[in-house]
C-alpha cells in the first residue's frame, strides 16, 4: 500500500513511539537484537519528517530465524526489500548493503523497521547520518526543507522523491563520514 508523502514538523511524542516498538522488537527478538536504534528523520530533533518511526535492528546475521520470529510477533516481512540504496562512490559489495525490512503490525503506528548485520556498511551508514545530523542542526534544517519542497512537488510519487532524495541524503553521508575521521569535531 502506498502512503502519500507528507512532511509534517518533529513531534516530541516519536520517541516514546520509538521506545515503545523497540521494547516490542527486543521482546520477538531477545539475543538476536544486538541493538535497536532509533534512525531516520524522526529520531533528530526538531527535524520535520514523514510520520513513520524508523528503526534499526543489528543482527549478527540476516537469518530465516530473524525473520521468522519477526513474522511471529506480527510486523510485516516485505520480502521484496533486500537491500539499501548504495551510495555513489561507495563500496557496492552486496552483503555491506543487504537488509531484511518490516513493517509495523496492521492497524499499529507505522514504522519501517531495517534489520542490518553490525558493521556492515549500510548499518553504520544508518547512526552516522543520524548523529551528524543531531550534532549540525543547519544540515538538518536544509534536509528538512528539501523533503518539504520534495514533498510538494510528488505527494503520490515516492520514486521522483527518493530519486531526489537519496543523494541529497549521501551528501549529507559524505559530509558525516569526515566529521567522524576528524574526531566528531
Amino acid at each position: 500500500m502506498s502512503h502519500r508523502i507528507e512532511i509534517v514538523e518533529h513531534d516530541a511524542r516519536w520517541a516514546d513511539e520509538f521506545a515503545a516498538l523497540a521494547s516490542e522488537l527486543r521482546a520477538a527478538l531477545g539475543a538476536l537484537a544486538l541493538a535497536v536504534d532509533h534512525i531516520g528523520s524522526t529520531s533528530v530533533p526538531g527535524l520535520a519528517a514523514k510520520d513513520v518511526i524508523d528503526l534499526q535492528v543489528t543482527v549478527a546475521a540476516l537469518g530465516d530465524d530473524v525473520a521468522r520470529a519477526m513474522t511471529a510477533a506480527g510486523f510485516t516481512h516485505r520480502a521484496d526489500v533486500t537491500c539499501d540504496h548504495v551510495p555513489a562512490g561507495a563500496d557496492p559489495v552486496p552483503h555491506d548493503w543487504a537488509k531484511l525490512y518490516f513493517q509495523a503490525k496492521p492497524g499499529a503506528l507505522r514504522a519501517h523497521i531495517h534489520v542490518r548485520v553490525l558493521g556492515a556498511q549500510n548499518q553504520r551508514y544508518a547512526l552516522l547520518f543520524r548523529d551528524y545530523l543531531r550534532a549540525h542542526p543547519e544540515a538538518a534544517a536544509a534536509l528538512a526543507e528539501i523533503k518539504r519542497q520534495l514533498a510538494a512537488r510528488f505527494p503520490d510519487d515516492a520514486d521522483s522523491y527518493y530519486a531526489i532524495k537519496d543523494p541529497v541524503c549521501d551528501v549529507i553521508w559524505y559530509a558525516a563520514r569526515e566529521w567522524d575521521a576528524h574526531g566528531r569535531t
